[in-house]
């Protein structure tokens, strides 16, 4: 109950449904009271931070700062596992494996299965638990990497965490203190690190599913909004916040 109702007030929080929470606030003041600049001001200010955070530029010096602290990994350190953990995810035994993961979980498989080509002799580990699907996220994300040409003996699939602090815990059991690759997002992945290295465990960070773009774009990809970009700052909203939770908690809670 009280990991739903975290993700409930968490989810409230995020920059579009707050947002279009302060503009009906302030639709309500123009329709229902006589303070009418309070509101035009409220609907003003909130329609120009929409339109702000929905363009390129704005969104991604938002998330950079985060996805730059780890570079791709592109070494040759002796580990036994890769550990990849999941992330948003629906099952539907209809749709090709890959499409059951969402924009932030199939990146992270992917860079998942080109680590494990060139680490040979490796067990490839995802993590997440089943929520309202009939099928656990992790045991989603090991189907697609099967489908990708893992074979089914490397793969572990942990299918009980919930969160980062639970997958760390799950984790803790399985690799002890043994090296290993930790593949997530490359925004999340400085929160994740702080709870792993916390639990005592020595992750190799290994950053998938960057956003933040820094490479030449068309004039009117940068000066259009568009709701890409709008998401790129909902991820940097979102771990930032996370961050914040964390150094409060003390790495002992998620979220």
């Amino acid at each position: 109950m009280l990991f739903t109702l975290k993700k409930f007030v968490g989810g409230l929080l995020m920059p579009l449904p707050f947002l279009l929470i302060v503009m009906g606030l302030a639709l309500i003041l123009l329709w229902f009271t006589r303070w009418q600049k309070s509101g035009k001001t409220l609907f003003a200010l909130s329609w120009l931070v929409l339109l702000l955070i929905s363009l390129q530029p704005v969104a991604d010096r938002l998330l950079l700062p985060l996805e730059k602290q780890y570079a791709t990994y592109q070494g040759n350190d002796p580990v036994d596992y890769i550990v990849v953990l999941g992330g948003g995810y629906t099952f539907n035994p209809n749709w090709a494996p890959s499409a059951n993961l969402f924009a932030n979980s199939l990146p992270r498989v992917t860079e998942g299965v080109r680590l494990y080509r060139a680490h040979p002799n490796t067990k490839m580990v995802f993590t997440g638990s089943a929520g309202p699907n009939s099928q656990s996220s992790a045991k989603t994300a090991a189907q697609v990497a099967e489908s990708l040409g893992v074979p089914a003996a490397d793969i572990i699939a942990l299918e009980q965490p919930k969160d980062t602090v639970e997958e760390a815990a799950a984790v803790a059991t399985l690799v002890g203190d043994k090296p290993f690759l930790l593949v997530t997002s490359a925004s999340h992945l400085p929160r994740a690190i702080k709870f792993f290295t916390a639990k005592g465990l020595h992750p190799i960070p290994a950053p998938a599913n960057q956003l933040a773009i820094t490479t030449p774009l068309h004039s009117w990809e940068r000066t259009i909004p568009a709701a890409t970009y709008l998401g790129h700052s909902e991820r940097a909203w979102y771990e930032t916040l996370g961050l914040l939770w964390q150094k409060l908690t003390g790495n002992k809670n998620d979220e």
